[in-house]
């Protein structure tokens, strides 16, 4: 299991201690410093239960008991005075410990790494936004020249995409803050003492700077796990956003209107050519997310009765497409998008020679006259503006005017 999910695993284990009146200062005290131990990683070796194991997750619960169990006692194995199921498991089950472990693990990951790498992102976006404002070129529809647009124009939209995938992100999670500690094995609460969970969660809160809260109905947070489905379909949205965004830019870089960072410069036999790396990086980690995606929707539709029995691999793909993305979206952000400059020459001589810029010519002289004017411009090579010009269809003063494509890049009023 994933190293986020075992220390969040151990950090419940210890709100359960802290949590349960019935357990003595001595046995909760050495449980808490066990779990302390487990969440650093260092006992990581000790836990070699595969995802693939009981959907319940009881395999993992058991192990981080007798791991604690035993980093309590003076004798490995033999359990006094700590014993894995009567303390260290004291007021819970596998079937409210694990699917909170896994909710804490995804919110920890999303409102830290994921959050900060989403933040540098749609601010990198925004500052190319500015930068490039001034740079007018060919827009593109169906891949085919279109009107002017303005690169910054562009990249606005890069980053409002962004601003409002991290936005989705935030509202999915919300429902990650609802924890199942405090059902036990089926919803009822049994063999837990009465404010068991709220306690446990105000604990987990305090220590981990996080709203939590327990579930409002034992029954939906252990039966269904639709709050991990909903972050995740989050994630696939974003992942799709990231796919158009890093496409567009390595068409752009292609195209010469980007000039994409050196990254890796040179392949194995062409010297000097550069790849966009960090945009291919990118595209396979969002094809990566959403496979993860389908996994844990399918997950979620394995839930039967009381209890859902795909947890691991659920919790695995979940965290899986958080850490891939906040590693992914930091390297771009860092080694492509704030290392980006525009080719303005470029853009501007090619926007120059499209037959496309006779659609400034429609109000003038209409649908079907500017359509032959840029046909037969492309025919000869040269710029619509001239040959209007040269047809005397409008004076040079006129051309001017028309053809200012800053001027076509916002609403005409």
């Amino acid at each position: 299991m994933p190293r986020a999910f075992l220390e969040a695993l151990a950090r419940v284990k210890s709100a359960c201690a802290q949590a349960h009146p019935g357990l003595d200062g001595a046995r909760r005290d050495a449980i808490i410093q066990a779990c302390a131990r487990v969440a650093t990683g260092e006992l990581d070796e000790h836990f070699p239960v595969d995802v693939f194991q009981t959907g319940s997750g009881t395999s993992t619960n058991m192990n981080a008991n007798e791991v604690i169990a035993n980093l309590c006692n003076p004798v490995r194995g033999v359990y006094d005075p700590v014993h894995p199921n009567d303390h260290v498991n004291i007021g819970h089950s596998s079937n409210d410990a694990i699917p909170t472990a896994a909710h804490v693990a995804a919110l920890v990951a999303i409102r830290g790494p994921l959050r900060t790498s989403l933040d540098r992102l749609a601010a990198a976006l925004e500052h190319k936004a500015r930068e490039f404002d001034p740079v007018v070129k060919s827009g593109r529809t169906h891949l085919m020249e279109a009107v002017p647009v303005r690169l910054g124009q562009e990249f606005g939209g890069y980053a409002m995409q962004v601003r409002r995938a991290s936005a989705r992100i935030e509202l999915a999670s919300k429902d990650l803050e609802e924890l199942a500690i405090g059902g036990t094995a089926t919803g009822t609460g049994l063999n837990a003492p009465a404010g068991f969970g709220e306690r446990v969660a105000a604990i987990l809160s305090r220590e981990l700077g996080l709203a939590l809260r327990e579930a409002g109905d034992h029954f939906e947070a252990q039966g269904a796990r639709d709050a991990m489905v909903g972050v995740s379909g989050a994630l696939r949205a974003l992942a799709v956003a990231l796919m158009k965004i890093g496409g567009d830019i390595r068409l752009m870089g292609m195209l010469g209107e980007l000039e994409i960072p050196d990254l890796q410069p040179g392949s194995s036999i062409m010297p000097g050519k550069v790849n966009p790396v960090m945009c291919e990086m990118l595209i396979q980690v969002a094809a990566q997310v959403q496979g993860n995606d389908l996994a844990t929707a399918l997950g979620g539709q394995g839930g039967q009765l009381e209890l859902n029995a795909m947890i691991p691999v659920m919790t695995v793909n979940l965290l899986d497409s958080i850490s891939l993305l906040a590693s992914a979206i930091g390297l771009f952000s860092e080694r492509c998008v704030e290392g980006l400059a525009a080719d303005a020459e470029r853009c501007a001589e090619s926007l120059e020679k499209s037959p496309l810029a006779a659609t400034a010519l429609n109000p003038v002289i209409g649908y079907e006259r500017a359509a032959k004017l840029a046909a037969e411009a492309r025919a000869r090579g040269v710029s619509v503006k001239t040959l209007a010009v040269e047809r005397k269809l409008v004076s040079p003063q006129e051309a001017e005017k028309i053809f200012d494509f800053r001027r076509l890049t916002e609403p005409q009023r």
